[in-house]
């Protein structure tokens, strides 16, 4: 009798240990790298796993540029038809930019991934009128978003990294998948979602940030209720960590990249990449409004989400677990007809400038009010008071 039970108790201690061992490979193991960044104390550090780092530099490489052509000669615009944007560009110059295009985005179909072999000119294929709006997009980028990609810019490689489709975006997810069912309303959360690292959290943090203009907000600093005091919700602080979440992992970093943990609603004492990240919150909505959502009619049923909406794009469409795209590679350097409108469509671009007074960006962390101190990160609108 005890020898049965001394093996029962055996084989459960070795099924115990096995499970523990198959639970433990989910974990990170040591030994882990830090970097300080602020104050002794303060837990000001960056935390990196080097195993996982080495995939992200491989996912960030940078291919080889080629080499530059010639301004001479005459325009494609005077030799192709249809050229609608890069018309002013030299046959060279022109040619040069398709080629990298297509190494850049559909280096396996090649050419006809856009074009009709047969007619060049042709826009029956829905990809070439993206593909154009895309140019125009980058273009975009470079010269009204500085505030956010600086001098380094952004070339159609950022986000495609050899794929026809960027490896990242989003759609609108439906908040009630299963209807009224005995599980009720789940108001959008309690779903094990990649989008929020499978948290609890509202799985779909894109949403009301990067395409409406909701607040991004936590709840009040004051630990009782204030007459006066503009407190907020719940659900508002839930959705705006599910944002910080997704932001964190696109960027590989931890909160104290951005914020200051003496108190991470102030932007006094925040670092300057809080600014950057408040310029790139407004620039990704920005680009969702003004490129990527009236492409809906053009994108056919099967590129477009369960509710009938585009791809769009989010932090981790250009990052992609880098805290710099492809570490900061200045590859726009290389293609100056990528890094400035063309007199094709500087008229209808929708420019960042064009916000009211009291949505325009802060230029540096001492510039944004105090007030906003119950704010994770940069309000949609800045407080004016």
């Amino acid at each position: 009798m005890n020898t049965a039970l001394l093996s029962s108790s055996s084989a459960w201690i070795k099924a115990l240990a096995l499970g523990s061992l198959v639970l433990l490979t989910a974990c990170e193991r040591p030994p882990m790298e830090s970097v300080q960044h602020g104050y002794r104390g303060t837990g000001m550090v960056q935390v990196y796993n080097p195993r996982i780092l080495e995939d992200v530099v491989a996912a960030n490489q940078v291919p080889a540029a080629l080499e530059p052509a010639s301004a001479e000669g005459p325009k494609a615009g005077q030799i192709y038809q249809n050229v609608q944007v890069l018309g002013d560009l030299s046959i060279g110059e022109f040619t040069r930019l398709m080629v990298a295009m297509t190494a850049w985005v559909s280096p396996e179909q090649g050419c006809n991934y856009c074009h009709n072999p047969a007619n060049f000119a042709d826009d029956s294929l829905y990809t070439k009128v993206v593909s154009r709006k895309m140019v125009e997009m980058t273009q975009h980028i470079n010269s009204n978003w500085k505030t956010h990609v600086a001098e380094t810019g952004v070339t159609c490689y950022t986000c495609h990294r050899g794929e026809p489709v960027p490896k990242e975006i989003w759609f609108t997810a439906d908040s009630k998948p299963q209807g009224s069912n005995f599980i009720g309303d789940k108001a959008g959360q309690n779903t094990p979602a990649e989008s929020v690292k499978l948290a609890s959290l509202p799985y779909d943090p894109f949403t009301p940030y990067l395409l409406g203009n909701e607040p991004i907000r936590v709840g009040a600093t004051n630990a009782l209720p204030i007459k006066g005091a503009q407190g907020e919700s719940i659900q508002r602080t839930e959705k705006t960590y599910a944002l910080m979440t997704h932001m964190s992992d696109s960027l590989g970093v931890n909160c104290t990249y951005c914020h200051n943990t003496q108190n991470f609603g102030k932007w006094e004492g925040a670092p300057p990449q809080r600014v950057t990240a408040y310029h790139g919150i407004q620039m990704s909505r920005d680009l969702n409004l003004s490129y990527m959502e009236p492409l809906t009619d053009t994108f056919p049923s099967n590129r477009k989400g369960e509710l009938g909406d585009v791809p769009k794009l989010n932090c981790a469409t250009c990052h992609q677990g880098a805290y710099k795209p492809l570490f900061g590679a200045p590859m726009a350097k290389d293609h100056p007809e990528l890094q400035v409108l063309r007199a094709a469509v500087a008229a209808t671009a929708i420019e960042p400038a064009a916000a009211t007074a009291a949505e325009a960006a802060p230029t540096a962390a001492t510039e944004v009010p105090a007030a906003t101190e119950s704010a994770l990160t940069a309000p949609a609108t800045p407080p004016t008071q």
